[in-house]
């Protein structure tokens, strides 16, 4: 290859960029400005955002035809919770707690994918996030970074398989964002992120490593800050920590211009020094900017950059198109025939309704309002009624249309037990009644027995760039459900939504609320079945619900101080507090409610001292005393009470999602060794301390029985 050709392998472009393309030649105007020329695209490696077996085969044989070399395109595309078929966001699936259904739901999506002629996903995304203003937190699965990192694993098992080279159904996964992206100060996208090594390591990069430890065949570079650089162009996170430390050899892709956003962070003075500190710091494809295409050929020839760093980069890429098999089979999967049998299939849809009903959270029921009966009179109002909004963020190859809304939900389920469903919109998303819309919303809740509120964000207020300072339901929906309240019926809230949210104005007015987040394709059928108790809810927050803004970030594993409210000895007012709201969150981490009751009983611990080489067996009996079968996720929790560093006041090690009929008791057990112990020192070592510690059991976060115990070395 020519040092040109090899350049080009290292740049993506949008899809407008290539000949066969149904958009090819939008982009002239761009095209120049970036100094892209015709040749470089012939070259170009990989091609951003392209899905659609018949127009990726087109590009793909255009592109092999005036390839000198016949080196074929890399497809690739944010396959991030569906392809066609839209499953719940990872922040919902993440509340499932099930990790067999968060890798099903990735198979799916890599199956659809790839038939489509999509080669790799830009997924999973393991940022660990704390501040719900922050709009991308709806692209996690929470706060936690043990169970990130479950599902970060379970998301690669999904989409790569056991043999990516011989499963034509599968894609090869990115993920993303390295490192500590979802730190964002302020919770504002693209915003600094600073802090210390050690928790960096300690909660941040846990998932990421076991996304590679799975065999992820990608990484995606942050656009945040790393100590003070710009991950694209940070050597010693990427060369020192991912590449030798890790032994990650795959490629390292950055995010959307980020390379040439160096200059903007102000570590780069032009796009010749990004191009080449990001090559310095080992970025292999540089996305949407031409920096390398303009400017890497000058650094070999003066020097600055040796060509060896080069062909390390082309190569990477190289050898994942060879794993790929695309230079035996360059259109890989994309089959019409077949993306018309496989995408948005019947089967694909009851596992995106499977998963949905398990997403779901059941903040409140009080009164046992829920579940409704089948032959309720029922009104529906609000503006996510009838809405096909209910797929969220990074779904853009999914259909609104397609999608099943609640009002076709509840309409089919109250027709199955002779009930009666009235829907009106009652209010906009933003925008407060206007006179008929009232008039409409009081008839139907006149004619009801009970009210469901469906209430929300617009998607576009979460996922990238959707971030928001005020986490309140808009106003003209907390006036909604204040009116609705007032007409002394019992009312439901239904919240589709993409983080979380104050729930002041809805919690404690409405008589039931669950927490939908965005479901997916099956959204209406899945509410519907929980609404009427077709279906139990199960799902458990893996992000806390704040009280109020004011305390975010506010999670389950934070650190004590020397001055902690509530301990024995604390003063009343010289204590760290607020002086207007409670230091707990609304809602804590592992909360959810359902139709059953379960009881925790006889916790028990093997052993009140444990040796580094034994292991410790943790047990409680949990009954289900309700009249329903449901599932719970039990929960292990451990803190360390005295470590070298500063401790978490509780860290999760360990969960069981059962199933137990009405009155059925299962004993659950955990099993603790040393090694969950261990954490982070101050010199960055990995270990554990002799001392004492506390286990707890239960069914989240705060509620649960402590159990002491001895670390003995």
């Amino acid at each position: 290859m020519t040092l040109d050709e090899k350049i080009a392998q290292l740049i993506q472009l949008a899809v407008p960029f290539f000949e066969g393309a149904e958009s090819a030649g939008l982009i002239t105007g761009p095209m120049e400005a970036m100094g892209i020329t015709r040749d470089t695209v012939a070259n170009a490696g990989s091609v951003l955002g392209m899905a659609g077996a018949a127009e990726v085969i087109a590009v793909q044989r255009t592109h092999l035809e005036n390839n000198r070399l016949g080196i074929p395109l890399l497809m690739m595309a944010d396959i991030v919770h569906g392809f066609k078929t839209i499953f719940p966001v990872p922040l919902a699936i993440g509340c499932s707690w099930n990790m067999e259904l968060a890798e099903r739901s990735a198979e799916i999506a890599a199956l659809e994918a790839a038939v489509s002629g999509v080669h790799v996903t830009y997924a999973p995304m393991a940022d660990l996030v704390r501040d719900p203003r922050w709009g991308r937190v709806m692209e996690s699965t929470g706060e936690d970074p043990h169970l990130n990192a479950l599902f970060a694993r379970a998301f690669v098992r999904g989409f790569q398989g056991s043999d990516l080279a011989g499963d034509m159904g599968r894609v090869a996964a990115c993920v993303k964002h390295f490192a500590a992206y979802g730190a964002a100060e302020a919770g504002r996208d693209y915003n600094t992120v600073d802090m210390s090594e050690r928790q960096l390591r300690q909660f941040y990069l846990q998932a990421y490593k076991a996304a590679l430890d799975e065999g992820c065949e990608m990484v995606m570079t942050s656009f945040n800050t790393v100590d003070g650089i710009p991950a694209t162009g940070n050597r010693r996170l990427m060369r020192d920590l991912l590449r030798k430390e890790w032994g990650f050899d795959g490629i390292l892709i950055s995010d959307w211009g980020a390379v040439r956003e160096l200059i903007a962070h102000g570590i780069a003075a032009d796009e010749r020094e990004a191009a080449l500190k990001s090559m310095e710091a080992g970025v292999d494809i540089e996305m949407m900017t031409p920096c390398y295409v303009n400017h890497l050929e000058e650094l070999v020839k003066t020097g600055e950059v040796d060509e060896a760093l080069i062909d390390e980069a082309v190569l990477r890429i190289l050898t994942l198109k060879e794993k790929l098999g695309l230079f035996q089979q360059p259109y890989r999967a994309a089959d019409p025939d077949r993306e018309k049998e496989f995408v948005f299939s019947k089967e694909h849809r009851d596992a995106a309704y499977e998963l949905a009903l398990q997403s779901c959270v059941l903040l409140k029921n009080e009164g046992g309002v829920l579940p409704l009966r089948g032959n309720a009179k029922v009104a529906l109002i609000g503006p996510f009624a009838a809405s096909g909004d209910v797929l969220g963020p990074w779904s853009w190859t999914g259909s609104r249309e397609d999608a099943v809304k609640l009002n076709q939900g509840l309409a089919a389920g109250l027709a199955a037990g002779s009930g009666k469903l009235y829907v009106a919109e009652g209010c906009g998303i933003m925008e407060h009644p206007t006179a008929s819309q009232w008039e409409e919303a009081l008839a139907a809740a006149h004619n009801a027995e009970v009210i469901v509120l469906a209430l929300g964000e617009d998607s576009d207020m979460s996922g990238e760039a959707g971030c928001r300072a005020d986490i309140r339901l808009p106003q003209a929906q907390l006036e909604l459900v204040a009116k609705v309240k007032a007409l002394g019926k019992p009312v439901v809230a239904v919240l589709f939504n993409g983080r979380p949210l104050d729930l002041h104005g809805v919690l404690d007015e409405a008589d039931a609320v669950l927490e939908a987040w965005f479901p997916g394709s099956e959204a209406g059928r899945a509410i519907a079945d929980l609404l009427l108790g077709h279906a139990n809810p199960s799902g458990r927050l893996t992000m806390s619900f704040p009280y109020s803004v004011g305390q975010v970030p506010v999670y389950y594993n934070a650190f004590n101080t020397g001055r902690p409210q509530g301990a024995p000895d604390a003063q009343e007012r010289y204590v760290s507090q607020y002086l207007d709201i409670p230091n707990e969150p609304l809602l804590p981490f592992g909360f959810g409610l359902g139709y059953s009751a379960f009881d925790y009983s006889d916790a028990a611990i093997s052993s009140k001292t444990m040796k580094s080489d034994e292991e410790l067996s943790i047990s409680v009996t949990v009954t289900n005393t309700g009249e329903m079968a449901g599932m719970e996720a039990v929960q292990l929790y451990v803190r360390d009470l005295s470590g070298e560093v500063v401790r978490p006041v509780k860290e999760l090690k360990d969960f069981r999602k059962i199933e137990l009929q009405p009155g059925e008791s299962k004993r659950v057990a955990f099993t603790l060794t040393e090694e969950q112990l261990r954490y982070y020192h101050s010199d960055l070592s990995l270990s554990s301390d002799a001392g004492a510690f506390i286990a707890f059991v239960g069914p989240n976060s705060k509620e649960n029985t402590a159990m002491p115990f001895k670390l003995v070395k």
